[in-house]
């Protein structure tokens, strides 16, 4: 059995914190074992000054680091996997999904209780387009500004009086314990989460046999199936993190319920179907969703907001 494992991490405190999570728990399992962090910076970390959605590409946070994986720099990854291309690299595998977090979104504001306290014409700042689709299509008054950066950075310009609100994944906040003055938390039905968010997924070599065994106990086969119908809808999207496109999936029994949806930028166009299927057909409902939401018009959506960036 491997006495040392090396996590390839980024350097933010959100990716240090889902890094060290995993080694701790590592760690406990495996009393001997030592864990040692490489920190490595991505594409998406150096260019802080243009929008996601403008620097193109479905690997921004994660192909430095599978790069380090496949030269034997580190053993793993964890990632965000809202930030994973539903396309590896070839001798990679996700192979562990540990227990996800909220998925949900969360308005930060100083002095307004939620959406629909915000004047007429405030300021709010995020990075994603699907946030910035559905906030509009909720109030299309608003002036939606990019907001990039780590998760500290975001809430210091909040603070700072810079915006009116900013919206951040609900599961950050939590993980790190940061808060706001104020705050609403923006979720399903009304609010459709990004595919995947709130989940980890733990990357590896697909041959390496001890370092799969090493991490089996993580897996949490609730999260798996979610994360699964969700990626799959995006998937046959084609779609990256970068696009208003958004998922949820959720289990009853032995049925999984997926709500998918596709918007114009402006939220003007808003495609959205849900469907359920048997937990081990959480794959195939997720394509089967996504070829309803492009027949009805996301194809047509998505191909417009690709030409745009």
């Amino acid at each position: 059995m491997a006495q040392q494992l090396r996590i390839g991490t980024r350097g933010s405190k959100l990716a240090l914190w889902q890094a060290n999570h995993v080694r701790d728990r590592l760690m406990a399992q495996h009393p001997g074992l030592e864990v040692e962090l490489v920190v490595i910076k991505t594409q998406g970390d150096k260019i802080l000054d243009v929008p996601l959605a403008k620097i193109g590409g479905k690997a921004l946070f994660v192909k430095e680091i599978e790069d380090a994986i496949l030269d034997g720099r580190a053993d793993l990854a964890v990632h965000s996997m809202k930030d994973v291309p539903t396309e590896l690299p070839g001798g990679l595998v996700v192979g562990v999904t540990p227990e996800r977090e909220l998925p949900t979104d969360t308005l930060c504001s100083v002095k307004y209780g939620g959406l629909d306290e915000l004047p007429r014409g405030a300021l709010v700042g995020t990075a994603s387009l699907r946030r910035q689709a559905q906030l509009l299509a909720l109030r299309p008054d608003l002036v939606i500004e990019s907001l990039r950066g780590n998760l500290d950075t975001r809430m210091q310009k909040l603070l700072d009086g810079k915006y009116d609100a900013i919206v951040l994944a609900t599961s950050g906040l939590k993980r790190l314990g940061v808060e706001a003055p104020r705050m609403e938390v923006l979720g399903p039905p009304r609010f459709i989460p990004a595919v995947s968010q709130g989940a980890l997924g733990i990357e590896y070599r697909e041959d390496d046999a001890e370092t799969r065994a090493l991490l089996d106990f993580m897996n949490h086969p609730e999260s798996r199936t979610r994360v699964l119908a969700e990626r799959g809808f995006l998937t046959r999207l084609e779609g990256g993190c970068q696009v208003p496109i958004a998922g949820h999936a959720v289990l009853d029994g032995e049925t999984v319920h997926l709500t998918g949806l596709v918007s114009d930028v402006r939220g003007k166009q808003v495609i959205r179907r849900e469907g359920s299927a048997p937990l081990d057909e959480a794959w195939d409902l997720g394509v089967r969703l996504a070829d309803e939401v492009l027949a009805a018009g996301g194809k047509e959506i998505l191909e417009e907001v690709y030409s745009q960036g």
